[in-house]
């Protein structure tokens, strides 16, 4: 039954897509409705998407490179939104593949997860998958969801864990992006988990400077910004610690259409998880964030040095 809630989900997220109106689809393969099927030669041909966030944009930009490389026909389908968004366009075929997180993808499928370590929230992941879609190896790269403050009001608050924040929380604003305010990590899991009832949450965009900005300026008290995020250091932010696992283990990992893996594909998006790990994703989240570089710049940088 929770199987067939998502993909309704899913399902619903892409009529809302269409209805917007103006401008086009990200998710439009321009009306190529075999895009995901076997290409002109061997290696085939995919369709690889990415969530609205630079880091995303980022590994989809490796994944498609590697690919290029390996001789599959590669398009991509980028900044499409949130995963209730980009789950929509791979299970209708819209896309065929894309860089996801093993905890958020692992709760979004089973909302009751107790799993926390890496091995157990694949195997949650593994298990509560619809069986059109695949996930192939993990990397030891990992991007986890974080609450995050200055380190002045870690100072003035006595704050090192999200916990300590329970007797504050009534004073203080919740920034994030817009999903955080209902996913089971988000607001309410934070109240159900630390018993945190925040004096109000602003909808930010995920993994945009536009958080950090709030977050510096006062707009927001605590914001939800991702580990590998270069602007935590940069602004001597303090990344509170999670001892009760609210955030799960958020491995990279390719998603990937059953129907669209072949032997090529597999073995290349295998090794670009291998290659990658936490502090050379981090290194080129500067790259992009910080110095403004291209992503696909950036990709292709990685993939020449490291494949």
């Amino acid at each position: 039954m929770r199987r067939t809630a998502v993909i309704t989900l899913a399902l619903s997220a892409t009529l809302g897509l269409a209805a917007c109106g103006g401008g086009e689809d990200p998710m439009d393969t321009g009306g190529d409705s075999d895009a995901g099927a076997s290409g002109g030669d061997d290696a085939g041909s995919i369709t690889i998407g990415s969530a609205n966030f630079p880091e995303n944009e980022l590994l989809a930009e490796i994944y498609a490179a590697a690919l290029s490389d390996a001789g599959v026909d590669v398009d991509t389908q980028l900044n499409i939104g949130s995963r209730e968004a980009y789950i929509a366009g791979i299970q209708d075929g819209s896309i065929d593949a894309l860089p996801e997180y093993t905890g958020g993808l692992a709760t979004y499928l089973n909302p009751e997860i107790t799993a926390t370590s890496s091995e157990d929230v694949l195997a949650d992941l593994q298990e509560n998958l619809p069986d059109d879609l695949e996930v192939l190896e993990i990397s030891d790269a990992e991007d986890k969801d974080s609450l995050v403050v200055t380190s002045e009001t870690a100072e003035e608050l006595d704050l090192t864990t999200i916990g300590d924040l329970e007797e504050h929380a009534g004073d203080l604003t919740l920034g994030g992006p817009p999903e955080f305010e209902t996913r089971p990590n988000g607001v309410d899991g934070l109240q159900e988990v630390y018993g945190l009832e925040f004096a109000g949450f602003r909808s930010l965009a995920a993994g945009a400077n536009l958080t950090v900005q709030s977050l510096a300026n006062g707009q927001v008290d605590v914001a939800n910004i991702f580990t590998t995020n270069p602007a935590i250091e940069e602004n001597d932010f303090v990344v509170l610690e999670d001892p009760e696992s609210l955030f799960a283990a958020q491995n990279v990992v390719p998603l990937i259409r059953a129907d669209a893996v072949n032997p090529t594909i597999e073995e290349t998006l295998n090794e670009v998880s291998a290659a990658l790990n936490t502090e050379n994703l981090t290194s080129m989240m500067v790259q992009v964030q910080t110095e403004g570089q291209d992503p696909a710049e950036v990709a292709r940088e990685f993939v020449d040095e490291n494949l």
